[in-house]
């Protein structure tokens, strides 16, 4: 696909899908859903794939759906919006039923669309500056993007209902201590923390962090006893891996020295 609204490229295993639209702060309009749609499918049928980065250039990460694009759909603003959830909903699910994990990286403000992506994501890292609002209901809308799946799973029903009814501007610190994204750097520290992040994904042996991925999202759903099957049968899988088992060898083998 041609990118404008992104830029994507797969190098030693680590996808890399940027939105660049910096001038309308990184908004989610129809064109970046139809290229974010066609990003996911590209790593859904990339080969050795290890882990998939999301983020944004600039300053913000996202402010969500931009609302100027809505009006000026306006005498078809239901057909607009609901082909823009058609392709923006399809690449959330690709994503989150990829084989590897999706690292989500905040470099500024996530609102609307922009926060559901970072719900969606398996590991949030954002930098400490970076603030989020999920801003629908403040505009007359309801939340896409998956926000209403995912965010009573990261932080409960009534801390979901209240952060999607009233809209607070949570801080970085605030959102990592309700769960909603699991790291806060500081800001200078922020590319190379990111960077060897996905190094360290990228490295674990068997795809191991890829198939954890898998067992988390069964959990949401399985039953205790469902779930310890998928657990059982996984590790065995992974322990007959012969990756897995040069791995050990190698630890012994280092632990003897």
């Amino acid at each position: 696909m041609n990118y404008q609204k992104l830029k994507f490229s797969i190098d030693e295993g680590i996808a890399r899908i940027v939105i660049v639209d910096p001038a309308n702060h990184n908004a989610v309009d129809l064109a970046v859903t139809q290229e974010l749609r066609a990003a996911a499918t590209e790593c859904e049928v990339a080969s050795d794939l290890r882990c998939v980065l999301l983020t944004a250039s600039g300053a913000e990460f996202s402010v969500g759906g931009n609302l100027r694009e809505f009006l000026s759909e306006r005498d078809h603003i239901q057909a607009h919006t609901r082909a823009m959830t058609i392709d923006f909903h399809a690449a959330i699910l690709i994503l989150n039923r990829l084989p590897v994990p999706v690292v989500c990286a905040v470099n500024g403000l996530a609102a609307g669309g922009g926060a559901s992506l970072v719900c969606m994501s398996d590991l949030a890292i954002a930098t400490r500056s970076a603030k989020f609002n999920f801003a629908y209901t403040r505009s007359g809308l309801t939340p896409d993007g998956g926000a209403t799946y995912f965010l009573p799973r990261l932080v409960g029903a009534q801390r979901a209902f209240d952060i999607l009814a009233t809209n607070p501007t949570l801080t970085a610190t605030e959102a990592q201590a309700m769960g909603l994204i699991a790291r806060v750097v500081d800001d200078e520290a922020y590319p190379a923390a990111v960077e060897a992040l996905l190094k360290q994904l990228a490295a674990m042996p068997s795809n191991s962090v890829g198939h954890l991925k898998r067992l988390l999202r069964q959990g949401m759903d399985n039953t205790l006893a469902e779930q310890l099957d998928c657990e059982g049968r996984g590790i065995a899988g992974m322990a007959a891996s012969p990756t897995t088992m040069a791995t050990m060898e190698a630890f012994f083998a280092r632990a003897k020295r």
